[in-house]
């Protein structure tokens, strides 16, 4: 009867993380309805109350997603991650062919389920249910020694099939692909010498894409010089201090208003809604929308907001320490190194610490596709967190051991 009630619980899983979840996505509808503007009236993209209530409705759906995660087993999911991720693999293929650009993108990530307005980035999913797969592979590898050409085939293949088909219309999400599938490995016990392999092939595969990409026509529209041009602008306006370089300021220009704007925000902030630079700043809803918090909150509205990710990455992994079954453990940990790399990078790039990625903040900035991924993600990790309990009431992190724990993943 417990259990049933469980089941039914609106909150299921550890509470802490569930108010940091709630914290934060009520939060992002301000930034994103102020900053939205820009969509308005540069853009020339719908109204600010037409993009408040989108942002509305996916957070509504976001959160309602996660809860629905919850009525399945994760280790249910862990079994259908190599048929979903098959899937997601066809449709990467479809979107290199068939792709659009949205909202004054300037990649054709997205595709259109056909008979609806509905557009959706299959990468995200994609990298998703990568790492997942990756979690149970490894989680079943422990049982007995994998072959090396398996370990090759299983391992190396997919991830480098799914970095290949994402890299053309998004390198900053094959980069994280590779990095997060190599902190997995690391963390999943791999066999150092196939993660030196791998950091090995990962090397190869950057550097053959580039040539070809560059160099040949077998890679047909990419966006290997503007990332080119990115990093080159990165790298100059570390070096230059001419502040009269009128090339370098327009091919900086994203960066030097994102500054502009943490600059204006001062310690207090200007107040919800009073940015004065939302209009000048591209992409001021979704990849620099931190830049945006900080203008209108200040050092201490940008300090808060930190401070609840940092509780969101400390909640994860305080769940995986308690988690007896290895794969709860390895997949709670692989998703939250999978959010802390995606905030991390958003932050960097707004404070002008690494090169312009295109990476959203994670349950705050505009879009749909990254936000459902996130909350996909979070619902995941508290169904592994509603199941500490069942393992600890019957005895299964004191009397079986590794082996027996990872037969049900």
């Amino acid at each position: 009867m417990q259990e049933t009630e469980n089941k039914f619980e609106l909150l299921k899983g550890d509470k802490v993380l569930w108010s940091v979840i709630l914290l934060i996505s009520f939060f992002s509808v301000f930034p994103v309805y102020s900053a939205s503007s820009n969509l308005e009236y540069i853009v020339n993209n719908g109204t600010t109350t037409t993009h408040l209530m989108k942002h509305m409705f996916f957070v509504v759906l976001g959160l309602a997603i996660m809860r629905g995660v919850g009525f399945f087993k994760y280790e249910h999911i862990g079994k259908l991650s190599s048929i979903l991720l098959g899937v997601m693999v066809l449709l990467l293929c479809l979107t290199m062919f068939t792709g659009q650009k949205i909202d004054g993108a300037s990649a054709s990530r997205w595709l259109k389920i056909p008979g609806t307005p509905i557009s959706f980035q299959p990468s995200s999913f994609a990298y998703l249910l990568l790492v997942i797969y990756l979690c149970r592979y490894l989680t079943k590898r422990i049982k007995r020694d994998r072959l090396p050409i398996e370990n090759v085939l299983y391992i190396f293949g997919p991830v480098m099939l799914v970095f290949g088909l994402v890299a053309k219309d998004n390198g900053s999400t094959a980069l994280m692909i590779l990095l997060v599938s190599l902190a997995v490995m690391i963390i999943g016990q791999l066999n150092k010498k196939y993660i030196l392999g791998f950091m090995g092939i990962s090397t190869l595969a950057i550097g053959l894409f580039m040539f070809l990409a560059l160099k040949t026509d077998l890679i047909g529209s990419n966006r290997v010089h503007t990332w080119m041009s990115r990093v080159e602008t990165f790298s100059n306006t570390k070096k230059t201090t001419d502040v009269e370089d009128e090339t370098l300021k327009a091919k900086n220009y994203q960066v030097m208003q994102a500054k502009a704007a943490i600059v204006h925000g001062g310690i207090t902030g200007m107040g919800p809604g009073k940015s004065a630079l939302k209009q000048m700043l591209p992409q001021s809803a979704s990849d620099f929308i931190f830049a945006i918090i900080v203008e209108e909150y200040g050092f201490f509205g940008a300090v808060f907001l930190i401070v609840l990710y940092l509780i969101m990455i400390i909640r994860i992994v305080m769940i995986a320490s308690k988690m007896p079954a290895f794969f709860g453990s390895l997949l709670v940990l692989s998703l939250g190194i999978m959010i802390f790399v995606q905030l991390s990078v958003n932050i960097a790039v707004a404070i002008n610490l690494i090169p312009v990625t295109g990476q959203p903040l994670p349950l705050i900035s505009y879009g749909g596709t990254s936000m459902l991924v996130t909350y996909i993600q979070l619902g995941i990790i508290l169904n592994v967190s509603s199941r500490i309990q069942v393992y600890d009431e019957e005895g299964m992190g004191k009397t079986q051991n590794i082996e027996e724990i990872n037969d049900i993943a």
